[in-house]
């Protein structure tokens, strides 16, 4: 298995660790202003499709995939694998829920099925931990309300 990361110990953290710790900080202190549009901007925004914004969404890309992102099932499924992240059962998407150390874990998002909504994302029951050795990149995603996180 090949990490990125390895050299890190107990108390060290890395840049993605830290940057995942803002986000969850920021949904977990939800704030309406605007500012740069950065992955660690200090507050989360609100647009002209959202008064109130609760999530920053990410995707993750791995050491070892690529350049392809981190692919997640979106439900408890034990036979669901994640060949193509544009599948139904598969997502690329995801919140922040806990960072603990260089550990992550995140809560699978997927595209809301109603095209009249504002909210382009719908929370599942799926989550995930992560090491973050494993994580080379992070893109972060327009901030947005996800209804019951």
């Amino acid at each position: 298995m090949f990490m990125c990361n390895n050299n890190n110990n107990d108390e060290q953290t890395s840049c993605i660790a830290e940057i995942l710790n803002v986000i969850l900080v920021l949904q977990q202190n939800a704030c309406p202003d605007n500012c740069l549009d950065s992955c660690d901007r200090p507050m989360l925004g609100g647009g002209p499709n959202c008064l109130i914004c609760n999530t920053r969404p990410i995707m993750l890309y791995t050491c070892c995939g690529n350049g392809t992102p981190w692919s997640m099932p979106t439900s408890k499924d034990s036979t669901a694998t994640c060949p193509d992240a544009g599948t139904t059962i598969c997502s690329n998407v995801f919140r922040v829920e806990k960072v603990d150390g260089n550990c992550c874990t995140c809560r699978v998002l997927t595209d809301n099925p109603d095209t009249t909504s504002l909210n382009p994302y719908i929370a599942t029951n799926s989550f995930f931990t992560i090491s973050l050795d494993c994580v080379c990149a992070i893109r972060c995603l327009t901030d947005t309300f996800v209804e019951c996180v």
